[in-house]
């Protein structure tokens, strides 16, 4: 009997994590990587400003579920399987060391994201799988399903005949483009998020529901606003809400040519995503730049501060540790005179510094993808996959990994820590099928 054939869809993370370990744990199976561009792990290429965030350094599966708006549970139980201290061990044994910064994410000592992708693509290379670029799967035929309706009323010794054993029967055949077509046994679709929902037909025709893909992991746009003129200024620890929302976040924050961006607001793009988009991405924000004040007890420290350094001038002497060009943005938004000293300071220009510190409102119109984070919420609905395998609940032999289930995270290394789990886990359920 011919070795059972499994196609992976899709070239990133996720799809190169199930190949390598399906390749390496089941040497019968003959495992094909189809690519649908000319570029392998793009994803992984660009991550992390080119240094590639491979997971967090998070040691607890309570605390990590935490980090995703969507399929939190889901992961709760496929953790189990396949936790970051895996991931760490599995590059380390292949000699890629991961290094922790100081907010936990890992990336390889080498400080390149070429480091992570060398060392698939050798592991790929070691257990041969075959590696197919520019194949773009236009559609999939469920031919077990097919044949059988065909030959609907006949038995099974008879439908043997015409099509061999069930045993060596081929499940799937994949239509690419330029009129290819590709046998399968097993499919484990890995092919990343889609930010439309036609963009999934193909799946919603083998019998799966798709959660509506939104956006998530975004910048806010903020135009004609005059913060936009303090491009490149970042504060360490901020906290911003959506004004009529329960939604907030606390982080740094990186102003921006066209608004926004930085982990605080990527981080409240992610949980606010659905939300969001039904606002068709405009609503206003809030932003506290000195989280451990309030209106009141800032008030309060405001006048030991005008006490403590009262003929100091303003301009000169920023007491919060603020970056210098945003404190003079601030100071000029409230109308304070280059000269004035702490002394001096009028009461109604310090009520005005102080809202502004607490609670600045920006008003947000549109949105930016952050490019090195692209994610998709939405997907391939979880209660259809069996997560102790990652096979389809509607079609034995069809396995997902990666971003094409309706699972995301925040930015900091969880998106990749859900591909390189879910990957291994469909690499094992395959086997378990074998």
């Amino acid at each position: 009997m011919n070795n059972k054939r499994l196609i992976v869809i899709g070239g990133g993370a996720a799809g190169f994590f199930c190949a390598i370990n399906a390749a390496k744990l089941y040497p019968q199976l003959r495992v094909t990587i189809v690519e649908k561009s000319s570029k392998l792990l793009s994803k992984v290429k660009v991550s992390g400003g080119g240094r590639c965030n491979v997971t967090h350094a998070c040691y607890s599966i309570a605390e990590m579920i935490k980090k995703y708006p969507r399929g939190a549970n889901f992961l709760k139980k496929a953790f189990h399987h396949f936790f970051t201290t895996d991931t760490i061990s599995w590059f380390a044994e292949r000699g890629v060391k991961l290094k922790t910064e100081a907010d936990g994410r890992m990336f390889p000592e080498s400080n390149e994201s070429q480091t992570i992708i060398d060392c698939l693509l050798r592991e790929a290379n070691k257990y041969k799988v075959e590696i197919m670029m520019n194949a773009e799967v236009e559609g999939i035929v469920n031919r077990e399903s097919s044949i059988g309706n065909r030959q609907s009323g006949i038995g099974d010794r008879e439908l043997e005949k015409l099509t061999g054993s069930f045993e060596s029967q081929q499940r799937f055949e994949l239509h690419l483009n330029n009129n290819r077509v590709m046998d399968a046994d097993y499919l484990c679709i890995a092919s990343g998020g889609y930010p439309k929902a036609t963009q999934f037909e193909w799946l919603t025709r083998l019998g799966h529901t798709i959660e509506e893909p939104v956006p998530s992991l975004f910048t806010f746009n903020m135009p004609g606003n005059s913060i936009t003129e303090l491009m490149g200024v970042a504060v360490e620890n901020v906290l911003v809400k959506i004004i009529g929302t329960k939604l907030q976040q606390t982080g740094p924050l990186l102003i921006t040519h066209w608004g926004m961006s930085g982990p605080a607001v990527l981080k409240l793009s992610a949980w606010g995503a659905r939300e969001l988009a039904a606002q068709k991405y405009e609503y206003a924000i809030v932003v506290n730049w000195l989280m451990e004040y309030n209106e009141n007890n800032l008030k309060e420290k405001m006048q030991k501060v005008r006490f403590d350094i009262a003929p100091q001038k303003i301009y000169n002497r920023n007491p919060f540790g603020l970056p210098a060009r945003l404190w003079e943005h601030f100071l000029q938004l409230c109308g304070i005179a280059e000269d004035i000293r702490w002394a001096d300071l009028p009461g109604k220009e310090q009520n005005k510094l102080i809202k502004i510190l607490c609670a600045q409102e920006f008003t947000v119109k549109g949105k930016t993808t952050f490019k090195e984070e692209f994610v998709t919420a939405g997907g391939v609905n979880l209660e259809e996959i069996d997560v102790n395998t990652m096979q389809s609940k509607i079609l034995p032999g069809l396995f997902f990994a990666g971003e094409i289930i309706n699972v995301d995270g925040v930015t900091g290394g969880f998106n990749f820590q859900n591909a390189w789990t879910t990957g291994w886990i469909a690499a094992n359920g395959i086997g378990k099928n074998l």
